[in-house]
């Protein structure tokens, strides 16, 4: 278990509670009911996911048994030699990537943030259907070094796994940080109530971690977590869709109490699973509304240096576009936000779409090219690979 400390403090200048109208995210007055308050969205039809349900059935993509070479599948280094002022992230499949931070003068590590860790072998509430992995995890879970906060982005199976976070629980007692309203079932998984973190669209924690030293003391490192808009939705059962919040995450990095040479003020954002536009069979996609919110995120952090954005899960595009960024819709995102560089994911781990499984990283390269990006800009790594941001 991790011998970090681990503080969170609400900022002094918030309340506990909104003043003012009602966020339009709300639907009611109680925090039980959320939506996406834009034109960008609108829910599938029954009609429609029925008719996408019947063409996953029966003409679902089937990975090759090369698959595994072809995500670059390899055992996490952790970007063991990367530069101490370095900021590293490494894709353990699907959306999950291990952040750490730089490590301070004198420490050992960096604070390290996991986003939608999810280990099992089924994104499904059984352990004997629905979606099995084609790509098994780059390593066990066990071997996850100390970490000590867990970003949820939203309740779905394929990003909430009830295994792998009391496995997480178990193994680093971190805390966890989930929007609103998933308080239940954190508490169901023995997340006790001072390591579970509920935040709303656009409320920040402030997280100080006490650090190993190399020579056994300890160096506190800072940062913030943003609970930031996405557009998509949520649901565990038959009965509760829209239930829970959904959200993205931008991560800063703050000064140190005592100044660190190096401190670069580094800033992440985590897409988790959003669309951005809805757009019917008949509809040109350049002429139909985007979700507002990523410019109004680019504006308000000024720009991330590092940002990881879905690319997969988009077809058939009429039930999907209003749920998952497509290559176009995430190279769009990547603009509005002002991120400098950006990593594809959710993709290469789970058949959940028809789009066939390697489609999500030849379209956007392709589309990198037609927005005039640089190659390096947006791309995607190996599963298990560290990116390293200078």
């Amino acid at each position: 278990m991790a011998t970090t400390l681990v503080t969170v403090s609400r900022p002094s200048n918030k309340p506990e509670e909104p003043t003012g109208p009602r966020p339009a995210h709300h639907v009611n007055n109680t925090k039980s009911l959320f939506t996406n308050p834009w034109p960008s969205f609108q829910m599938p039809s029954f009609w429609g996911l029925s008719g996408f349900m019947w063409q996953l059935a029966t003409a679902a993509p089937k990975p090759g048994s090369d698959i595994e070479s072809l995500v670059k599948l390899q055992t996490p280094t952790w970007g063991k030699d990367a530069k101490k002022e370095e900021l590293k992230a490494t894709w353990l499949g699907h959306a999950c990537f291990l952040v750490e931070l730089p490590t301070p003068a004198g420490a050992a590590r960096g604070p390290r943030i996991l986003y939608d860790p999810v280990f099992s072998h089924r994104c499904s509430p059984s352990a004997y259907a629905g979606p099995a992995r084609y790509t098994k995890p780059p390593c066990p879970i066990e071997s996850i070094p100390d970490v000590d906060a867990v970003v949820i982005s939203h309740n779905h199976y394929d990003h909430l796994d009830e295994p792998t976070i009391t496995t997480l629980k178990r193994q680093h007692n971190p805390h966890f940080f989930v929007p609103l309203n998933n308080d239940a079932i954190m508490a169901s998984l023995g997340i006790a109530p001072t390591h579970t973190h509920i935040l709303d669209w656009w409320e920040h924690r402030e997280i100080s971690v006490e650090l190993p030293t190399e020579t056994g003391g300890k160096i506190t490192s800072n940062f913030r977590l943003t609970c930031t808009p996405a557009q998509h939705m949520s649901a565990r059962g038959m009965f509760d869709r829209m239930h829970t919040l959904w959200a993205s995450w931008a991560l800063e990095e703050l000064p140190a109490s005592t100044p660190t040479p190096g401190n670069k003020g580094y800033k992440v954002w985590f897409g988790g699973d959003t669309g951005y536009r809805h757009v019917k069979p008949d509809q040109n996609e350049d002429e139909v509304p985007v979700c507002p919110a990523f410019k109004e995120i680019g504006e308000k952090f000024g720009g991330f240096d590092l940002a990881l954005i879905p690319i997969g899960a988009y077809n058939p595009r009429m039930e999907m576009s209003s749920m998952h960024a497509s290559p176009s819709d995430a190279v769009r995102i990547f603009q509005d936000i002002k991120a400098k560089k950006a990593i594809g994911m959710h993709w290469g781990t789970w058949v959940l779409t028809i789009e066939p499984v390697m489609e999500p990283p030849t379209l956007l390269a392709q589309e990198v090219k037609k927005a005039g990006l640089h190659e390096e800009a947006f791309t995607v790594c190996g599963m298990g690979a560290t990116v390293v941001v200078p």
